[in-house]
């Protein structure tokens, strides 16, 4: 079964009869990618890192302490029944922490200045300035939001801002690198271009086959 990425990013994780909602928010993607780094956290889901997995959802929900205690192992509790629940939402929201491709209806517009690779610490700063300079939104709002979200807004707003007042680049050929925050972004982080869709996908299968 193909993996579809939900308009609306959110997982949930049920656990002794508790609900915990995570969103992948601007907030959370740059507190994890800067303590992990993309490939690190991917490696610990699989690899059933108990630490990362707690660390994850503390991060991405809005309450620490109350997603700790609905989600908690109790004594004489497998620690595996947690782990084999959490691995593949998880897996999901980690992915869901990289811009969605499919977001970016005016590419030329969303691409970093220079055109060059990035890291994700400057894409993630990056956003945040699209989000609170030219749509206008707070910064609580634009940490709240998720990179996908930020990246359709923003494209959202150049289509309106030329709908408008017209443009005289749209039949100009552009320098830029093609779909350039997948492709920049995953490279400096060590990732291949398809990996949120692909190795999220190789991911869940080694999963069910009990790999």
């Amino acid at each position: 079964m193909t993996y579809k990425r939900p308009a609306y990013e959110e997982v949930r994780i049920a656990h002794g009869g508790n609900t915990v909602t995570l969103r992948p928010t601007l907030r959370a993607a740059v507190t994890l990618e800067a303590r992990y780094g993309f490939p690190a956290m991917f490696r610990a889901l699989e690899e059933g890192s108990f630490t990362v997995f707690s660390d994850i959802i503390q991060t991405a929900t809005d309450s620490r302490d109350d997603a700790t205690a609905r989600l908690s192992v109790h004594p004489g509790e497998p620690l595996s029944s947690f782990i084999g629940l959490a691995r593949i939402p998880l897996a999901e929201l980690v992915s869901m922490l990289m811009p969605a491709p499919a977001a970016r209806v005016d590419k030329s517009a969303l691409a970093p200045p220079s055109g060059k690779s990035i890291a994700w610490s400057e894409l993630y700063a990056h956003q945040f300035e699209q989000a609170t300079g030219w749509l206008g939104w707070t910064p609580g709002q634009a940490w709240n939001a998720t990179p996908t979200e930020i990246d359709r807004a923003y494209s959202a707003h150049i289509a309106k801002l030329k709908a408008i007042h017209g443009s005289g680049e749209e039949d100009k050929p552009t320098d830029r690198a093609p779909d350039p925050k997948q492709a920049a972004h995953n490279v400096a982080a060590g990732l291949d271009p398809e990996f949120d869709r692909a190795g999220l996908r190789a991911l869940k299968a080694k999963i069910a086959g009990g790999a």
